[in-house]
């Protein structure tokens, strides 16, 4: 008997819903795990917004990015056979830092990484101090998440998902909880869109606490699959970025972030490279922050002027801080050397 697509889309919305408790039980799960990280005033991006603007440093959570958090809430969940036999994941970086570390705190899991083979050094070298097997395969996301299910299938291993998966977008809301009791004034939240688990998660604690706070995604202009996917009301769970500064932005949409959050995001905005360039070199000359760029599109949008808070509270998620050396001092040059791009 085919079921009517309408009522497919029911079972699968409600099979997805998310709510403030499961955000609650995550941060009972990564709460002595994790840090609460700082939501710091920033004078001179106030200045240049013409309004409040405070910056989320998720760039100096343990692993250095907010990825652990969705991680260790989704491993978190695993049964004690489950853990036993171990778990696969796919990361350009970010996430295969927060599965490792999540293996770690949660009791020495066996984890094997795929990472697409245009990984920044940096982040693999990250790795280095945990005890994980990793495999470079696939020369995008997509590719590499295609050979990781074929591996994980024929081993009866776990996959974690780094982003479509309700688990590890409750961990990723803990986010915007935390921006929520830290700022509870917010008018804004700038959030970066990559498979969307940080502005699925963020935007169900934070309109859940306060529907009027406006939750604004920001992606790049290379790999714009949730601007699409929520413009056009399907999703485009894979896409075929050009190339980017921010690499952990680049690809689909997640169905699961999707799903649950196409009514709650207010806007999605698009940065190009040029702007992520110095949004990134302002967080290090005028903050002393250092932030990838898939970290400061959020910033990207502000200075360019893509959103217009004027006179608004607002926070900027700065999700990430492993960002490759060679590549910051590219964007040092370019953008202090020879003037602005």
């Amino acid at each position: 008997m085919l079921i009517p697509e309408s009522t497919m889309s029911e079972q699968l919305a409600e099979k997805m819903a998310l709510g403030l408790g499961d955000v609650l039980m995550a941060r009972r799960n990564l709460a002595h795990l994790l840090r609460k990280t700082p939501l710091e005033y920033s004078f001179l991006l106030s200045q240049k917004a013409a309004g409040d603007v405070y910056l989320k440093l998720e760039n100096w959570q343990k692993t250095g990015s907010f990825k652990v958090r969705g991680a260790i809430n989704k491993m978190a969940s695993l049964s004690p056979a489950e853990k036993d036999r171990g778990v696969v994941a796919v990361s350009s970086g970010n996430f295969a830092v927060g599965v490792a570390y999540a293996a770690r705190a949660l009791g020495e899991v066996p984890v094997t990484i795929f990472m697409p083979t245009n990984t920044p050094s940096s982040k693999i070298d990250k790795l280095a101090e945990f005890d994980v097997e990793i495999i470079l395969e696939g020369a995008t996301f997509d590719e590499t998440h295609d050979i990781s299910k074929k591996f994980q299938r024929e081993r009866g291993l776990t996959f974690v998902h780094t982003y479509d998966d309700p688990l590890v977008v409750a961990g990723q809301g803990t986010v915007g909880l935390e921006i929520m009791e830290q700022l509870p004034e917010v008018e804004a939240i700038l959030v970066p869109i990559g498979g969307g688990g940080l502005v699925a998660g963020t935007a169900v604690a934070a309109k859940a606490i306060n529907p009027q706070v406006r939750v604004i995604g920001v992606q790049t202009e290379a790999s714009p699959s949730a601007y699409l996917s929520l413009k056009e009301g399907h999703c485009y769970e894979r896409y075929d970025a050009a190339p980017t500064i921010a690499e952990g932005l680049a690809g689909g949409f997640g169905l699961v972030p999707f799903t649950i959050a196409r009514n709650l995001i207010d806007e999605v905005v698009l940065v190009g490279e040029e702007e992520i360039y110095k949004a990134v070199f302002f967080l290090l000359q005028a903050a002393q922050l250092v932030v990838e760029g898939s970290g400061a599109v959020g910033v990207a949008a502000l200075l360019s002027g893509k959103v217009n808070l004027r006179g608004k509270k607002v926070a900027v998620i700065l999700s990430g801080g492993n960002i490759d050396i060679e590549v910051l001092s590219q964007i040092m040059d370019r953008v202090n050397g020879q003037g602005e791009p």
